[in-house]
């Protein structure tokens, strides 16, 4: 299992991308990102930290530190290799791209 080091918290804990998971000393809190701006609670966490760009379950993370973070998520993704996954996935597509077409 993959593991990616992002920094230190300020109280010596690591903030670590092990496999799929975002963990705290190896604790898992998260397995996504999300953005600040898409946060309900966006006033008041710009307000304490400014360059907050991402939240990951309790952790604040920075633009470099969340770029980290996807990168280290996206490697932990296995490929598709089931050809009915695959035929779901492109009819998935097709039927999104269908409706923002207008048909029916």
């Amino acid at each position: 299992m993959q593991t990616t080091f992002i920094r230190s918290t300020s109280d010596g804990r690591k903030v670590e991308v092990i496999g799929a998971l975002i963990c705290i000393d190896g604790s898992p809190v998260a397995d996504q990102l999300v953005e600040v701006k898409e946060h309900p609670n966006k006033a008041a966490i710009l307000h304490a930290l400014p360059n907050a760009a991402y939240m990951a379950g309790p952790i604040v993370l920075t633009v470099e530190e969340g770029s980290l973070v996807r990168g280290a998520l996206a490697a932990a993704k296995t490929a598709e290799t089931d050809p009915v996954e695959i035929e779901k996935r492109f009819r998935g597509a097709w039927n999104a791209r269908s409706r923002e077409a207008g048909i029916e």
